[in-house]
């Protein structure tokens, strides 16, 4: 009997995965922080003799190597990668045997060019496929991470590739994808928790639209996708070793002053509503209950010092593997407890909150204040508030100067984490800011925000605020 375990990682929103026999395991796509995949193996009582990658990731720093080399796997990479270590190479059609199972290497290029997915056989049936970043649940991965001379026909390969896998493999196949569970690796969003090929045959749009209409809506619907995936790839093509998750030194409040003035980044884990009823003044706001990593890594210019402040060794512990992941490798330094033990003896910051009802309110007073909606252009263009200033999260550090100074600054995204997320970094620029802490919806619900009409034109008004 053939066991996969998938092990999540939310916060990226992809999955690894560990599938065995009972006595030896092949692992697909482990994460930087291989450690997890070993504990389940031990706990599986299983020894891990292969280790398979899909593709040279771009949203992550593959575990894939340095697990390899700690259990002492082979370590199975596409022979057309070009990479800087000795792996074994493998191919399209390739059977490689691992105990009582086989895997055959599909090419199904489309994510990259050189994309593998991997069927599982065991007892002459076929009961599995890794699809990696090709054929996901309802989706299908994107296409435009190698840059935009490459997407169109990448774009085009992938609905080839999907309709290959459903060619080949029997309906009953179960799919195991490594994005799709929130990984901006996925062309759209990704729902459900399991599927299979004859499942994904039914709802695919990759496999219940021809090429043309698969392709048109694919492009249209791609949006933009985090800033350090242009170091993920380079990182995996070179090898990258074992994390080193050891604590950070800690640092005193006159430390922590000293590196915020120095221009680096100080990083409160606690969730919003801790944050903005007392928090060091000049520190950010990445809550570990959200997508930490993946927009701390999209914001900050990178190779800038970050020192990381948790209620917890535990909290701060959390945040430094999440970081790793992504190849930042080493915090510069950390304070746990709460501001009072931060801040030296000085009064903590505060950041106002509040929801669409009070923004309405506020709206229809005597001085207007700024809204900026910090939503991705796809979000935006669905609703928004007439008037307000459009600056997309992952655009605010180099655009900031669009904000008028001396007004107050409402800022709202669709839950309230990226809202919080801006709000910390304009205040830390001196902004006078409120971070709405409430759904979309509401404002919905309250005709505050709008559908429109010509998104193209109203987008280009509504930059232009005056000061």
């Amino acid at each position: 009997m053939i066991t996969v375990l998938p092990l999540d990682t939310p916060g990226l929103g992809d999955r690894s995965y560990l599938a065995h026999d009972g006595s030896v395991a092949l692992v697909v796509d482990p994460q930087r922080d291989y450690d997890r995949i070993t504990a389940r193996a031990d706990a599986a009582g299983v020894r891990i003799t292969h280790v398979f990658e899909t593709h040279i990731h771009n949203d992550y720093v593959t575990g894939g190597l340095a697990l390899a080399r700690a259990v002492g796997a082979r370590y199975l990479v596409n022979a057309a990668d070009e990479v800087s270590y000795e792996r074994t190479p493998v191919r399209d059609g390739e059977v490689v045997e691992v105990g009582t199972m086989r895997v055959r290497a599909l090419h199904t290029p489309g994510h990259t060019h050189t994309h593998l997915s991997y069927a599982l056989e065991a007892d002459g049936t076929q009961v599995a496929v890794f699809t990696g970043g090709s054929l996901l649940y309802g989706s299908t991965g994107r296409p435009d991470l190698l840059g935009p001379r490459h997407t169109g026909v990448l774009a085009r390969a992938q609905w080839r590739s999907a309709r290959r896998l459903a060619e080949e493999l029997p309906d009953e196949a179960a799919v195991y994808p490594t994005h799709g569970f929130g990984s901006f690796c996925s062309a759209t969003q990704s729902g459900g928790v399991s599927s299979s090929i004859g499942a994904e045959r039914a709802t695919n749009p990759a496999l219940t639209s021809d090429e043309e209409t698969y392709v048109e809506r694919l492009l249209a619907g791609l949006d933009a996708y985090p800033a350090y995936y242009a170091h993920m790839g380079p990182a995996n093509a070179a090898g990258p070793g074992a994390p080193d998750l050891s604590p950070p030194e800690a640092a005193d409040p006159a430390e922590l002053r000293r590196r915020i003035e120095a221009g680096e980044w100080v990083v409160d884990l606690r969730d919003r509503t801790a944050f903005a009823a007392g928090h060091l003044a000049g520190s950010l706001n990445f809550g570990l209950d959200g997508q930490f990593v993946t927009y701390l890594g999209w914001l900050i210019p990178w190779g800038t010092p970050v020192t990381l402040l948790g209620e917890s060794r535990e909290q701060v512990a959390g945040a430094q593997r999440e970081m790793v992941r992504i190849g930042i490798d080493r915090p510069a330094a950390m304070a746990t407890g709460t501001p009072a033990d931060w801040t030296g003896g000085q009064p903590p910051a505060v950041l106002d909150r509040a929801v669409f009802a009070d923004l309405a309110a506020a709206l229809d007073g005597p001085d207007a204040p700024v809204v900026l909606d910090v939503r991705r252009d796809q979000e935006r263009a669905e609703a928004h508030i007439p008037g307000s200033l459009h600056i997309p999260l992952h655009e605010l550090p180099g655009r900031h100067d669009r904000i008028p100074a001396g007004r107050t600054v409402w800022v709202h995204c669709a839950g309230g984490y990226r809202a919080s997320i801006a709000a910390a970094l304009l205040q830390a620029r001196g902004h006078r800011v409120v971070a709405v802490d409430d759904g979309f919806g509401t404002a919905l619900d309250l005709s505050l925000a709008t559908v429109p009409q010509n998104t193209a034109t109203e987008a280009d008004t509504e930059e232009e605020i005056p000061a």
